[in-house]
C-alpha cells in the first residue's frame, strides 16, 4: 500500500563518540559558513516522559528539536534526524544527504535530540543517579513517544517511517526496526556498531590495515616511535625529553601507570581520529583539519629528514596541536577523570553521557591489546574499565560492564539481528565496520561496504572526489527507500 513516506535520520554533531576528547578541549564545533541566504531552524521543544518503564511516574522534561519544511508538498515524506552522542546539529537540516533527499522527496526534514546530550536535559543534573534514566532503550521509546505525538501535531498518521543514522545513532536506527516495526517501515544504519563489545581490540587492527593502504612502512615507523617512547620512560631524563618534544602541560612522572597510559592512548588516538575521518567530507559542520588524511600521517612518519620516527610522532603531535589551537597537550589521567567527574550542565559533560553509555551497555574500549597493531600495549582493557569505576563509583566494576554488554546484545540480537527493510553501509577504512553488518543478513537485509570510504562517508555532502563506490552506494540506499515506500 502507497503511503506517505516519513524518513528519520539519526544524527549527532559527533559521530561515537564512540571516542574520547582531549582533555581541557571543548568538544563545541564552530558554527560552519551557511550558502547565502540559508538561515538555519529555530530550536523548539517536545515534552518528552523521563521512564518510559514505569508507568506510574509520570515525570516529563523538554526535549529539543529543529524542523525544516521548505521542500515539503503534501504527501510528501518527513525526513526525521534524531540525535546521538553529541549536541543535535541544526547544519543538518539545510546541507549535507538529508537535505538532498528532502529535495528529491519533497520531504520536511525534523531533528530529535538525544537526551543527556546538547540541551535536552531530563534532569537537574548529570548525576549517576539521575543517568540511571539513560540508555538505548530509554531513547528508542524517545523516539517512539515523538513518532506518535507529530502524526498527529503534523496531521501524518498514515505516513511510512524510515529511520537513517550514522555510527552509534545507526544503530539506533536498525535496533528501532526491530523493537517498533509498527512504528518504523524501513531503517537506514550506516556505519553502526551493531554488537557490544568489552574489549574492541579490532579498532587498532583496522587502523593498522588503513595506514597499509599508503605503505606498510608507515606502521613500521609508528611501531619504532613507540618503541623509542618505551625506552625514554625508563629514566627519568626521557621522561623530560618527551615533556618536551610532545608538548605536555606538564611533567610526565613515569612512575604513574595511568598517566602514562593516557598519554599513549591519546597520541593514539591522533592516528584514530585522521583514520576515522579520512577524507570525510566535514567541512560544513566547521570541523577543523579535514585536510588532513591517512596520507598526511605517513607522509610525516615516512619523512626520514625530519630525524627519528619518534621525532616524526612528535611533529604529528605537534601539527594536530596547532591545527586546534592548543598550546599544550594535557596527558594527566586525573585532568581526564576530573572533567569527567563534573555534573553540572554548564560544563560539557557529553563526554560523561557518553562514558556512562559504554560503562552501562557497549564497552567499546579501543585498546592496544591485539599484538597485530602499531601503537605498542600501555593502554590495555583494564585501563578504560577502570575509568568506569573512577569516574562513577566503585560498584562499576568490570562485571558490572560485562553484564550491560550481555543484556545489551540480548536485547538486540548483536549481528543475528533479525530485521526486514534495513541496509546496513560501512566504509572499509572505518575501525568501526568491525562491529557492524558487512555482509548481508538476508535479501530484506541488505550490506553495502563501500572499498577507500572512512566513518558515515555517506552521510556527508557530495564531494567531486568521492569514489564512484560510494556515489553508487548514495543511489542504492535511495532505490531502496523508494522500493520500500512501495511494499
Amino acid at each position: 500500500m502507497k503511503g506517505v513516506l516519513m524518513v528519520f535520520l539519526v544524527m549527532a554533531e559527533s559521530t561515537l563518540g564512540i571516542g574520547r576528547t582531549r582533555s581541557g578541549h571543548s568538544a563545541a564545533l564552530r558554527p560552519p559558513p551557511l550558502p547565502e541566504g540559508v538561515h538555519l531552524p529555530q530550536e523548539k521543544w517536545f515534552t518528552q516522559t523521563l521512564d518510559h518503564f514505569s508507568p506510574t511516574d509520570i515525570r516529563t522534561w523538554q526535549q529539543r528539536y529543529f524542523i525544516n519544511d521548505t521542500f515539503y508538498k503534501p504527501q510528501g515524506p518527513v525526513l526525521l534526524l534524531i540525535g546521538g552522542e553529541g549536541p543535535a546539529n541544526p547544519e543538518w537540516m539545510v546541507t549535507a544527504m538529508p537535505l538532498e533527499y528532502a529535495k528529491n522527496l519533497s520531504g520536511c526534514l525534523l531533528q530529535l535530540e538525544h537526551r543527556f546530550y546538547g540541551k535536552s536535559h531530563p534532569t537537574e543534573d548529570a548525576s549517576v543517579e539521575n543517568l540511571a534514566y539513560l540508555s538505548s532503550e530509554q531513547a528508542l521509546a524517545d523516539l517512539a513517544t515523538f513518532t506518535e505525538a507529530m502524526k498527529k501535531h503534523l496531521g501524518l498518521t498514515t505516513n511510512k517511517w524510515i529511520a537513517i543514522g550514522g555510527s552509534y545513532p545507526g544503530s539506533l536506527a536498525a535496533w528501532y526496526r526491530l523493537k517498533y516495526p509498527h512504528l518504523v517501515d524501513g531503517a537506514v544504519a550506516v556505519s553502526a556498531p551493531i554488537l557490544a563489545q568489552l574489549n574492541f581490540k579490532e579498532y587498532l587492527e583496522v587502523v593498522r590495515d588503513s595506514l597499509a593502504t599508503v605503505g606498510e612502512d608507515c606502521n613500521v615507523a609508528i611501531s619504532i616511535a613507540h618503541h623509542e617512547l618505551h625506552i625514554l620512560l625508563q629514566q627519568e631524563s626521557g621522561w623530560k625529553i618527551i615533556s618536551k618534544q610532545f608538548r605536555l602541560c606538564s611533567p610526565l612522572d613515569g612512575h604513574n601507570k595511568k598517566d602514562v597510559a593516557n598519554l599513549f592512548s591519546m597520541l593514539t588516538e591522533n592516528v584514530e581520529d585522521i583514520v576515522q575521518y579520512n577524507r570525510d567530507n566535514r567541512a560544513f559542520e566547521g570541523v577543523k583539519g579535514t585536510n588532513i588524511t591517512i596520507e598526511t600521517v605517513c607522509e610525516i612518519m615516512r619523512n626520514k629528514t625530519l630525524g627519528s620516527p619518534y621525532i616524526r610522532y612528535a611533529t604529528l603531535n605537534s601539527l594536530l596541536l596547532d591545527v586546534e589551537e592548543e598550546k599544550c597537550l594535557d596527558h594527566t589521567y586525573r585532568s581526564m577523570v576530573k572533567e569527567m567527574q563534573s555534573m553540572d550542565w554548564k560544563d560539557s559533560v557529553g563526554g560523561r553521557s557518553w562514558m556512562y553509555q559504554t560503562c552501562t551497555e557497549f564497552g567499546f574500549y579501543q585498546s592496544s591489546d591485539s599484538r597485530q597493531q602499531p601503537f605498542g600495549n600501555e593502554f590495555p582493557v583494564e585501563f578504560f574499565v577502570q575509568q568506569c569505576q573512577d569516574i562513577f563509583g566503585p560498584r562499576f566494576t568490570e562485571n558490572l560492564v560485562l553484564s550491560g554488554i550481555k543484556r545489551t546484545n540480548t536485547l538486540y540480537g548483536g549481528r543475528d539481528l533479525k530485521v526486514t527493510r534495513v541496509v546496513f553501509i560501512n566504509g572499509a577504512i572505518d575501525p568501526w565496520h568491525a562491529l557492524g553488518i558487512t555482509t548481508d543478513l538476508s535479501t530484506s537485509a541488505p550490506a553495502i561496504y563501500i572499498n577507500g570510504t572512512a566513518h558515515c562517508a555517506i552521510m556527508y555532502p557530495a564531494s567531486p572526489s568521492d569514489p564512484q563506490q560510494l556515489l553508487q552506494a548514495r543511489k542504492q540506499v535511495f532505490k531502496l527507500i523508494q522500493q520500500w515506500l512501495q511494499e
